[in-house]
């Protein structure tokens, strides 16, 4: 299954990239794609640890990490917004 992921603010800066598209196995959730992401080390592990504030969004949704990704899905990552 393959899916578009998305990154902003602070964590596209931090990850050095804006998007990419990932390949899946079965139909993962949520926790899944971070578990994935944080697999990768370094600032990947530090940015998206469970201490750290982000956003989920799939198809430009907000959802909880145990939610499901549906196939060709758009993910978007992104540090919590304030309003001013």
């Amino acid at each position: 299954m393959r899916c578009r992921v998305l990154y902003f603010a602070r964590l596209r800066e931090r990850f050095g990239l804006a998007e990419e598209a990932l390949e899946l196995d079965g139909v993962p959730s949520v926790a899944d794609l971070i578990a994935q992401l944080q697999a990768r080390g370094g600032v990947w592990l530090e940015e998206l640890a469970q201490a750290k504030r982000f956003r989920v969004a799939v198809n430009q949704e907000l959802v909880q990490v145990d939610a499901l990704i549906p196939d060709s899905a758009e993910i978007a990552l992104f540090p919590p917004v304030t309003g001013g």
